[in-house]
């Protein structure tokens, strides 16, 4: 569906307090969630506004946030 909240809490609800803790006290893991978190907003955005961007742009944009989310998601289940 358009415009899906993909925000990591909402993908994960039941590691929220571990997103909450682990972005607190690493910032590495802050800064992939941050960045996750970003991506999803900046897709979110653009399919909102009719993707005014091509298809290789958007699937790479996509591709990125799947990547950054199975990182996250491993620091998470350690």
């Amino acid at each position: 569906m358009l415009g899906e909240d993909h925000s990591l809490i909402n993908e994960f609800p039941e590691h929220q307090a571990a997103i909450v803790a682990l972005s607190k006290a690493d910032p590495t893991f802050a800064d992939s969630a941050k960045q996750y978190n970003a991506l999803d907003k900046e897709i979110r955005e653009l399919e909102l506004n009719g993707a005014p961007i091509d298809d290789e742009a958007m699937n790479q944009l996509k591709h990125d946030r799947a990547e950054l989310k199975d990182t996250l998601y491993q620091r998470l289940t350690k």
